[in-house]
């Protein structure tokens, strides 16, 4: 594939695109992220009190409520603050070249989320094989929606500044290959979310997931020369599968209805897996598509 708009969008990676830069920009990133989950919890210790600090940090390891699943998700945010001051400390450009040009960008951002919403509504109506669980109360749901969106919203795109913007952008600066700027940084993406307490075939099936998640947004951005498609197609899926239909288990507890499985229950969650998979392609071809046939 031919990425004309790619080039553009690295190129104030190439003033600085030494290894040795890149390796220790990612180490800072990390520990940004590092000490903002440490500041998060000092945060939940000084709010509930020494007595109550413990409870909490136990409701944020299940995320079963909706206080504990925000917290739990704004813990990324950290990635988006270590990018942005490491970008400029290190490789002497503006932060804001992570995002690619701003008002393309915008654009692309909101169309992602159009079609990946209505393909997602599309996907609801094929049977999932079983009955979807009421978990919280609507008007409940509804005053946390505001919140939830916009600590959602960031963390979707701290991951995409982290892995499609800062990684991405480093990368493809010192190598031509995409089999290293689109491959390594979707490694990396799928490999965050590797829990072995998943069993080892469902946990590498989600890290197989998350890392065509990963590809495909990297092609994405490599194709608009910007990450708002990416953010976009990120943040419509993480709204769905946080806010709308959850797993059974840890992090529903913004989720109006939940799957009567988990990860644990292989033979069930497996096919839903391979399911959601198949969807995601979908997506990314409709949205590549629509932003060919958008563009000027």
């Amino acid at each position: 594939m031919q990425y004309t708009a790619h080039d553009r969008f690295i190129a104030p990676a190439r003033a600085r695109p030494q290894i040795w830069r890149l390796v220790l920009g990612f180490l800072l990133i990390c520990a940004f992220a590092v000490v903002w989950v440490i500041g998060l919890f000092a945060l939940v210790y000084l709010v509930a009190g020494v007595d109550g600090g413990p409870d909490w940090i136990g409701r944020m390891t299940r995320a079963d409520t909706p206080t504990s699943a925000l917290l739990v998700i704004a813990t990324l945010w950290g990635l988006a603050i270590g990018a942005m001051v490491t970008t400029p400390l290190l490789h002497g450009r503006s932060a804001w070249t992570l995002f690619g040009p701003w008002r393309p960008m915008q654009r692309q951002f909101l169309l992602a989320i159009l079609v990946a919403a209505f393909l997602m509504a599309v996907s609801a109506l094929i049977p999932y094989g079983f009955e979807a669980i009421p978990n919280i109360d609507l008007a409940l749901w509804l005053s946390f929606l505001p919140l939830s969106l916009v600590i959602i919203l960031g963390q979707s795109g701290a991951e995409e500044l982290f892995f499609r913007g800062y990684l991405q952008q480093q990368l493809a600066a010192r190598f031509a290959s995409p089999l290293v700027w689109m491959v390594l940084p979707s490694i990396l993406f799928g490999m965050a979310h590797f829990d072995p307490s998943n069993g080892p075939l469902v946990a590498w099936l989600i890290v197989a997931a998350t890392g065509l998640f990963g590809l495909l947004a990297a092609d994405l951005t490599a194709h608009t020369g910007t990450i708002g498609a990416a953010w976009g197609f990120h943040f419509a899926n993480n709204i769905a599968a946080i806010l709308v239909l959850g797993m059974d288990g840890a992090l529903s507890g913004l989720a109006l209805y939940t799957a009567p499985i988990g990860p644990t229950d292989t033979e069930a969650f497996i096919p839903l897996l391979l399911r959601d998979m198949a969807t995601t392609v979908v997506i990314w071809a409709a949205i590549r598509w629509a932003l060919t046939r958008a563009r000027p």
